[in-house]
C-alpha cells in the first residue's frame, strides 16, 4: 500500500472513531469519496488473498464504506424527464448514487434495469445482463458474466472469467468489519438461483450446480474424497478447487424425522473438473 493510501487509512480510522452522537468532521465526506475513487479503480479492496490461499478482510476498507452512509444525507435519486414526474422514486444517501460508466470502461451493460453502485470495481470486458446489481465494494474481475436477475453483495469478491448466472445471489459483508464477504475466485461457474452467503469461498474452477445453497452452516458431503467439509469458529466454508457442487439430501436418522422419512437439503460434491465438464461450461464466447 503506498504512502497516499495508507494517509487515507488512518484518516478514516480517525473519522470512524468519531462518537455517534457527535457530528462527523468536515472532511468525511472527502475521505469517503477518496475511498470510493480508489475502490472503483481497483487500488484497494474489501479483502485480500493471503499466503495459503485465505482470504481476509480489510477492515478500514469496510469501515470507510460504513462511514459513507454516516456521512451521507438523503436526497431524491429518482429518474426525471425535463420536469415530469417519474414513475420510479428512489431515495437513498448522497455519498452513494449509481456508478457513471463511460465506453472507455470497456464495460458492457446491456439495456434493462441493471445497476452498479458506487465504490464498486468492475473490470473490462465484463457483461451485465438486465437487471443485476452490483453493490458497493463489490469487486467483480475481467471477463465475468453477470447474468439476469444476479446480486454480487457489499464488498462481494468475483474473480476474471466467473459466470453468476440467473437468479445467483452472493451475500454482501459489511458488518462486522473483520468479517471476510463472499469470495468466488478466477473461473468459476455459479449455476441459477445458488445462494452463497456469509462469507463462503468458492476456489478456482469450481462448479456450482443449479439450486446449491452455501452458508457457513452448510455441511458439504464430498462423495470423491469421501469427506465432510464445514466451517469452524474462525474459517469459512471452503469449497474446493475444481469441485462440481448439485443439490443433494442426508437422511434424518433419529426420532420422528427419521420414522417420518425426512431428508435435509445438503450440497454434494459429486465429482472434480475434468475435460468434459470444461465443454458442458464453456462460456459462451460469440455472446461477448
Amino acid at each position: 500500500m503506498n504512502a497516499q493510501l495508507k494517509e487515507l487509512a488512518a484518516r478514516i480510522e480517525s473519522l470512524s472513531a468519531t462518537p455517534p452522537a457527535s457530528p462527523l468532521p468536515p472532511d468525511a465526506k472527502a475521505a469517503v469519496e477518496e475511498l470510493l475513487a480508489a475502490l472503483e479503480a481497483g487500488e484497494v479492496r474489501a479483502a485480500t488473498r493471503h499466503e495459503g490461499g485465505e482470504w481476509r478482510a480489510v477492515p478500514w476498507v469496510k469501515r470507510g464504506i460504513l462511514l459513507g452512509f454516516r456521512a451521507g444525507s438523503m436526497i431524491d435519486m429518482s429518474p426525471r424527464a425535463a420536469g415530469a414526474a417519474s414513475s420510479f422514486a428512489f431515495f437513498d444517501k448522497d455519498t452513494y448514487p449509481p456508478r457513471q460508466l463511460a465506453l472507455a470502461d470497456g464495460v458492457r451493460v446491456v439495456p434493462g434495469g441493471s445497476m452498479i453502485r458506487r465504490g464498486a470495481y468492475v473490470a473490462p470486458g465484463v457483461v451485465c445482463m438486465p437487471p443485476m446489481y452490483i453493490n458497493v465494494g463489490a469487486h467483480v474481475g475481467a471477463g465475468t458474466m453477470i447474468d439476469s436477475h444476479a446480486l454480487v453483495g457489499s464488498c462481494a469478491q468475483v474473480g476474471a472469467r466467473v459466470h453468476l448466472s440467473a437468479a445467483a445471489q452472493l451475500g454482501g459483508v459489511l458488518e462486522p468489519v473483520n468479517a471476510s464477504p463472499v469470495v468466488i475466485e478466477d473461473d468459476v461457474v455459479i449455476g441459477g438461483n445458488c445462494g452463497v452467503y456469509e462469507g463462503t469461498v468458492v476456489r478456482h474452477r469450481a462448479v456450482i450446480g443449479a439450486g446449491v445453497v452455501l452458508t457457513r452452516g452448510t455441511p458439504v458431503y464430498d462423495l470423491p474424497r469421501e469427506t465432510i467439509i464445514r466451517s469452524d469458529g474462525t474459517r469459512p466454508l471452503v469449497i474446493p478447487e475444481g469441485a462440481v457442487v448439485v443439490p443433494g439430501a442426508r437422511a434424518v436418522k433419529s426420532g420422528w424425522g427419521e420414522r417420518e422419512h425426512i431428508s435435509l437439503q445438503t450440497p454434494v460434491i459429486v465429482k472434480y473438473r475434468d475435460d468434459k465438464t470444461d465443454a458442458a461450461t464453456a462460456l459462451e464466447s460469440w455472446l461477448r
